[in-house]
Parts: structure tokens; sequence; C-alpha cells
């Protein structure tokens, strides 16, 4: 959970403020009552008020969106991923001492050389089992990193990959990691143990059950890479290497997520939630041209770039009865002073997210490992981990992983015509070309709402009117296919 330079900026209006500030006063000398507690903030007075079905507006066309239902394939998919496996898994990562990025790459038993070189023997053991006419490939992409911060001599950076080439559409390509490097307190210290059962042989774990499950099925149309990255720790380094090779490539990558800090979801007080799994998305994409950035926030486009959007389908697809799990999205790249693997391939503008369990223990992250004079442990130990937890998180990732792969790809050169002043909005896009394209579907909420609300289908057409002010509602277009499955949503700028 390396922490690149965040390059943040902070605007405010002093008017807003002060009204913001006046109405908290307001509102607390109503009432005296203690401030609600987490559950009372979701079902307050405000809320029933802007979110009540009689009082949502604006009204338009369409139906209320119904998410999109696990398949019987998905849930015999989801049904293979098991806890005891995933025990194994870490409990074998652990058994390496360190897993540091400086530590030994040829030692046999101990270091970073050791855990690369069985989670390759592991991933083709896997490889091997793959149904007839699942075509899979184990790599491992590696490169001398040059000393830099973090990295005092030339040190090689090592990924282990798995890719399932896809049945129709080969090029479009959705990628799943974690990181296999580990750490204690100080980030130069390769020699001690840094066990790194959470962070990230929890990840890892989620890589290798994924690819055990899936490679037992036809390959969907789309091509899946799940890979273990290294030097995380030491910044972002396997992770960059990885998404330059896709980026080389031209690999159209429509998706990205990093599991990272998925083990358990007790965080360092009483707070407990096993059936939650943070999601985090990327508002303003960085890679866009200011012109571009300037038209995204004219329009109020701020909280629907691709990351968001990809957010949006993963809590449609997987917060359901297969996972057993709720999809917290939360609208930020990642938490305070925190990075992750998923920014490298933000920075070449593939749309990414990041998982990560819902509380965090502090103590069992980037610690030496140690009982302090009050009896408290520290350290990143596997006794902290919850294998069921984990397996959950893992089968959010298989819902969103093969829900994608499945579907045709997001609708491009998504527009809407402003060419005249008219209370109906007109939306462009290109036909796709994708095996089994049924045609597309417009999605549309109100601009306050976090996720699409209504649904339009609109056939297989590439233009169409809706009556409904495009000044009143944030629109999206989706691809759906025969087999049912459908792609994120594309928002459209002004054409």
């Amino acid at each position: 959970m390396f922490s690149r330079m965040l390059h943040l900026t902070h605007t405010a209006s002093r008017g807003l403020l002060v009204l913001v500030l006046a109405l908290t006063a307001n509102l607390h000398a109503a009432s005296a009552a203690p401030p609600p507690t987490s559950a009372a903030l979701h079902d307050n007075a405000l809320l029933r008020r802007q979110c009540a079905p009689t009082d949502i507006w604006p009204k338009g066309p369409g139906k209320a969106l119904v998410p999109q239902a696990p398949t019987a394939e998905l849930r015999g998919i989801l049904a293979q991923i098991d806890p005891g496996r995933i025990n194994t898994i870490i409990t074998k990562l652990v058994s390496f001492g360190t897993r540091h990025t400086l530590s030994s790459q040829t030692d046999p038993v101990r270091g970073i050389g050791a855990a690369r070189d069985w989670l390759a023997a592991e991933m083709r053991t896997i490889a091997r089992g793959a149904r007839p006419g699942t075509n899979v490939t184990i790599t491992t992409p590696s490169y001398i990193q040059q000393p830099v911060s973090r990295i005092p001599t030339p040190t090689n950076i090592s990924d282990v990959v798995a890719t399932i080439q896809g049945a129709s559409d080969p090029n479009r390509v959705y990628v799943i990691t974690g990181h296999y490097d580990s750490r204690v307190t100080d980030i130069m210290n390769f020699t001690d143990d840094a066990p790194g059962a959470d962070d990230d042989a929890s990840g890892v774990a989620v890589v290798l059950e994924l690819l055990r499950a899936m490679v037992q099925r036809p390959p969907p149309a789309a091509t899946i890479v799940l890979a273990a990255v290294a030097g995380e720790e030491q910044g972002l380094f396997g992770a960059d290497h990885l998404a330059q090779i896709l980026d080389d490539a031209g690999a159209d990558v429509q998706g990205m997520f990093t599991n990272d800090i998925v083990g358990s979801p007790k965080g360092d007080g009483s707070d407990a939630d096993p059936l939650s799994i943070r999601l985090f998305a990327q508002g303003m994409p960085t890679t866009e041209s200011a012109a571009r950035t300037a038209t995204r926030e004219s329009i109020g486009g701020e909280n629907d770039s691709p990351p968001r959007e990809l957010a949006r389908f993963v809590d449609e697809v997987a917060t359901n009865d297969a996972t057993g799990m709720k999809v917290r999205v939360v609208y930020r790249l990642d938490r305070f002073l925190r990075g992750g693997d998923h920014e490298p391939f933000l920075e070449r503008g593939f749309p990414a997210a990041r998982f990560t369990e819902p509380h965090e223990d502090f103590a069992h992250q980037h610690q030496d490992v140690r009982v302090d004079s009050t009896g408290k442990q520290f350290g990143d130990l596997i006794e902290f981990c919850d294998f069921d937890f984990i397996a959950r998180v893992a089968k959010v990732n298989g819902a969103a992983l093969w829900s994608l792969a499945k579907a045709p790809g997001t609708p491009t050169n998504v527009t809407i015509d402003t060419s005249v002043l008219t209370n109906n909005s007109t939306l462009l896009w290109t036909l796709g070309s994708d095996e089994g394209l049924a045609g597309y579907e417009v999605l549309w909420r109100p601009t306050i709402a976090p996720f699409w609300t209504n649904v339009i289908p609109v056939g297989l057409v590439d233009r169409v009117t809706v009556l409904q002010s495009k000044d009143n509602v944030v629109f999206g277009v989706r691809a759906v296919g025969t087999n049912g499955y459908r792609s994120p949503a594309a928002f459209p700028f002004p054409e």
C-alpha cells in the first residue's frame, strides 16, 4: 500500500462554507439529541425526503433499473471458491519468512524469489488442469529496476501473470491483481520476518482462487489477466511494469481491480463488517486534456469518470446472494495518505479501482512482529485473517470479472447533441462489432443520485432521442449481449 506523491487540490467557496456552518449551527440548536449512530445517518428526514419514491425528481421515461442477476454459470464459478484453499495459499506465502522486494531472489525457501517461483509453479499446475479449449498462459515478466527511492541497488522485479485468452474479443482485457511482496515497520528492512498475511497474501489468494475456478469454463469473449505483482511496497513497480506491457501491446484494458488488504473485516476497534468490501474509485481522470476536463466540469460529469462507471457496475453485479456481500463504493482514489496498484493503470488511461477491507487494523499492517508491554500483538500475522471473508471478497471479484468479460465492451464515442435548445435529449454512439451484441440501453439518474436509477431499452441502434431534459439528469449508454450480460455505462460528452 505504497503511497505515491499525491497532488491534491482543494477549492472552497467562502460563502458556501459560511452557509454550511450556519446550517450546521441551526441543526444543532434545533435538537439537543445526541449525534445519531452510523446506521441512523442512513435514515434521516432529509434523506427520506430526497430519496422517497414519491419525491424523486425528475420523473421520466423507462423503468426502474433492476440489478443484473447472477447466471447459473456464474453461480457455479463462485461456488468453487474455497476458504480452505485460501488458508493454504496464505500459509504457504507466509512460510517464506519475508517477501520483501530487496530480499533474496535465489534462496529456495526464504525471500521473494522463493515466493515468486512457488506462485509460478502453482499457476502452471492450475493451467494444466484447464478445460480443453480454454487457452491459459503463465508468464513471469521481469525487469531490473535501477536505484531509486526505496530501491538502493539494481533489483529484479518479477510479476507472475496468468492470461485466459478471450474467445471472440481477445484484445479487450480485464485485470485483477494482488501484490506478493511484504514489509515490516522499516521499509528498507529486508531481513526480518515480514509475514504479509493480510497485506497482501490475501489479495494473491483471491487471484489464485479466481484462476482455479475460471479455467474450468469455456473462455468468455474478452481476455482475463490474473496477476501476482511485485514491488508494491517499494513503489508500485510490478503493477507499473504490467500496465506498461499491456499498453505497449495495444491492449484495450476496460477494467482493472487491485485487491490490497482484503484479509479481515475487523478494524482496530470493535468494528467488524464481515459482509462488506470497500471499492475505491477515482473521480476526475488525471489523463484527460485540459479542454476535456473543463467540459466535464461544465456539464457536471465529475462523478462519471470511467472508474466510477466501473464501480457502479461492480455494485450492480456483485451485491447479491451469490457473493453474500455488499460492495461499499467509495468515491475517492484511495484512502488518505495511501496508494495502490490501480494507480499505474489509471495513469495510462485504463479504468481501475481498488478493493480493500471495510475496516483496517493498523497494528497488523507495516509492523514488526512483536508484543508490546501491554500484551498487544503487532504484525501482519495469519492468525488475524478471516478465510471465509476472503472467499466472499473473491466471489465479489469473480462476479465482476466474469460479468465484464462475458458482456459486450463498453460503448465508445458516446455523445449528446447540444446543437439546439430542446427539452429532449439525443444520444449517439458508435455501433459495436462485438459477437453476440443484442443492442443498447440508455441509463439515467437524477444528478444527486449516486447510482443509476432508470433504464430505457433502445435496441440495436447508434442514436436515440429520449423524452427527458439533459439539463436535469445524468445519462449513460451501455451495451447488452444476447447472453443477457450488460457492459458498464459510458458517459456522453457534448457533440
